[in-house]
């Protein structure tokens, strides 16, 4: 385990595994709730399956754009999807992400584990507010999910 490097979300939604999958997976649902609380993406490209590839604009409140670029590594349904995050100007991936889904209570266990090359890149990520911003965006998918 890379606990130095690492960030872990996790967060209880209430609606089936198959509705949360749906909304990481589907190219008309995933730029409506991805992102922050109050952030919004802009999709360049989008090709959602093992292989394929989400190339999009986040653009915060105040009007900042971040280009993100996700390569989609793993699909394995509905329980688990691997990306790998970057820029797309970055001659190198800033994070690899995890994220399961397990069936719990009356919803999914939805766990996302963002690793990233150094303890400092983490650290500097956290500092940014990674973790808070980083729950209002499962909140949002939470929110989305029920309604499918």
């Amino acid at each position: 385990m890379n606990a130095d490097r690492s960030i872990t979300l996790t967060r209880l939604i209430l609606a089936a595994p198959e509705a949360v999958w749906r909304c990481w997976t589907d190219p008309s649902i995933l730029p409506n709730w991805f992102g922050p609380e109050g952030y919004s993406c802009r999709t360049k490209s989008i090709a959602l399956h093992q292989g394929g590839y989400w190339e999009f604009d986040m653009i915060g409140p105040d009007g900042k754009i971040w280009p993100n670029r996700h390569d989609y590594d793993l699909y394995d349904a509905p329980r688990r999807i691997e990306f790998r995050m970057s820029d797309p100007a970055a001659e190198r991936h800033h994070a690899t992400v995890v994220v399961t889904l397990v069936p719990e209570a009356n919803g999914t266990r939805v766990t996302q584990v963002m690793t990233f090359p150094t303890a400092e890149e983490r650290d500097a990520v956290v500092q940014f507010g990674a973790i808070e911003l980083g729950q209002t965006t499962l909140a949002k998918l939470g929110v989305y999910a029920a309604k499918l």
